[in-house]
This record gives C-alpha cells, sequence and structure tokens, in this order.
C-alpha cells in the first residue's frame, strides 16, 4: 500500500483504519477486492514511526470497543501536498494516479483537473523530446525502436489522461 495514498485519505479527515479500506475499495471498485486489509495497517504503523501520523482512540458503540483514530500530522500534511504536485514518468502507475485524484478531490486538497492538466504537460514535453530523439536515430537502429516504445507509450497515458478529464469535469458539473 502506497504510503501517499493513505496519508491522501486522512487529510479528509481522522480515519480508523476499516474506514481507509472502505474508502479505498469504493474508489478502486473490483480492483479494490483482492486488497488486503492487513495492507492498510501495516501502513498506518510504519507513517506513526514516522512522524507522519497520530493515533488515539476514538469511542465506540457500547457493543464495540474503542477504535484507533489516525489523523495527519504537519509533515504529513506536507507530504500529501508534495505527492499531488509530483510529476513523473513511466508512472504513476494508473491505479496510483486514480487515488491521487480521488484523494485530492475527496479532501478538497487540490483540483483533479489541475493534477490532470499538469501531468498532460509534462507528457506532451516529454513526447516532443522522445520524438525528436527518434526521427533523429538511424532507421532500424535498437535505440530506435526503444524510443518508438516510448512514444506509443506517451500516448496511450495522454489518452487516458484525456478520459479523467471527461470524468473529473463530468463531475464537477453534476455539483
Amino acid at each position: 500500500m502506497q504510503q501517499e495514498v493513505v496519508l491522501a485519505l486522512l487529510a479528509k479527515e481522522p480515519s480508523h483504519g476499516y474506514q481507509l479500506r472502505a474508502r479505498l475499495r469504493q474508489a478502486l471498485g473490483p480492483l479494490g477486492e483482492a486488497m488486503n486489509a492487513g495492507q492498510i495497517y501495516v501502513t498506518l504503523t510504519r507513517l506513526e514511526k514516522a512522524g507522519l501520523v497520530t493515533s488515539g482512540q476514538a469511542p465506540g458503540l457500547p457493543d464495540r470497543p474503542d477504535r484507533k483514530v489516525y489523523e495527519l500530522t504537519p509533515a504529513g500534511q506536507q507530504r500529501v501536498a508534495d505527492w499531488l504536485a509530483e510529476l513523473g514518468w513511466p508512472g504513476p502507475a494508473p491505479t496510483e494516479f486514480h487515488l491521487k485524484l480521488v484523494a485530492a478531490a475527496a479532501a478538497r486538497l487540490a483540483d483533479p483537473l489541475s493534477i490532470v492538466d499538469a501531468q498532460r504537460r509534462e507528457l506532451l514535453r516529454r513526447l516532443r523530446d522522445a520524438q525528436r530523439a527518434a526521427m533523429a536515430e538511424p532507421a532500424a537502429s535498437d535505440a530506435g525502436l526503444l524510443l518508438e516504445g516510448l512514444v506509443l507509450r506517451l500516448q496511450a497515458d495522454l489518452r487516458w489522461l484525456e478520459a479523467c478529464e471527461r470524468h473529473w469535469t463530468g463531475r464537477k458539473e453534476q455539483r
């Protein structure tokens, strides 16, 4: 479980592990079904040891014990902000990028469309660079084949970003 995803989900509100797992399963749909519940708790323990979250007891219901609730520290909030601003390729994996958008929207940390746009600008820059490099390679070179693969991957990632933009634009219009 990527730590930044858990931190971003905690940015919305303090939560216990079960709530975080439910939010992740909701965000991932069928892909979240295979998620091991223990991963959340291991990640929370690591985040607490790193000083990115703190925990406390929240009163339970009469038939349930108190639950351990986690919340972000200022260092955890900064890590989330840094993660949301991060651009890169290859990656992020579609699942990670999707969770970044969901968490940013849920906690109102950033506009998902701004994140999509920033990622698009970075991929377009890299696509231009890869296309220039591919054109400079001699025909049938080994490096040319690699560059062609990079160009195709970047083009596919850009098409997926277009789908992300349509989705988040539609959600904005529904509000």
